[in-house]
């Protein structure tokens, strides 16, 4: 078995990913306006376990500084009928010592969901870390109660490893974390 070879810099020149619906754009501060309800959207936060709220200025000062960070990718989601942004997608926690990475995704509300578009930026993610960055796995956590991430995950490829138990404390409940990877050997 060859020994790891992706580098600490594998996303230095992270590329404009498209799709029949959706374009993946390397998130930049000129996506703002588009993101910014996501980041305030209950649904949305709820089903990224998301606690923390934030400012304007903390996104702001955030997405400005997505392309100096190399060892991840960030991208934001715009659909190519309308140029609307749908949300993000994101590569990070990079371990170049064993070709893998976490992955993310985050749709700006309700009116998107259900509709194919996180579907469809799932598989452009996982195809260019795979295929094109030369990542070995890509694993991602998603919580009990989100039947729809989880089939996604599934139709993209993604294998159930295990159970994080009572992982996030929502609304006065515990619930679960389903931790899946995905490997470059494993059908897609």
């Amino acid at each position: 078995m060859a020994a790891p070879v992706v580098p600490v810099d594998v996303f230095r020149d992270q590329p404009t990913l498209t799709g029949p619906s959706v374009r993946l754009e390397p998130m930049t501060g000129e996506h703002f306006d588009g993101l910014w309800p996501m980041f305030g959207e209950p649904e949305g936060s709820r089903l990224t376990g998301t606690h923390q709220r934030f400012t304007p200025d903390q996104i702001r000062r955030w997405l400005a500084t997505r392309a100096d960070h190399h060892d991840r990718a960030d991208w934001t989601i715009v659909r190519r009928s309308d140029d609307a942004v749908l949300g993000e997608a994101v590569l990070n926690d990079l371990d170049d010592g064993n070709d893998s990475a976490n992955f993310r995704i985050g749709l700006t509300g309700p009116p998107v969901f259900g509709r194919g578009y996180g579907t469809e930026a799932t598989r452009l993610v996982v195809d260019y870390a795979l295929d094109v960055a030369g990542l070995h796995r890509v694993h991602l956590e998603v919580y009990d109660f989100n039947p729809r991430a989880l089939r996604v995950y599934q139709k993209c490829g993604f294998i159930q490893e295990g159970v994080h138990r009572d992982a996030l404390h929502w609304d006065g409940e515990w619930h679960d974390a389903i931790s899946m990877a995905i490997l470059a050997t494993d059908p897609r």
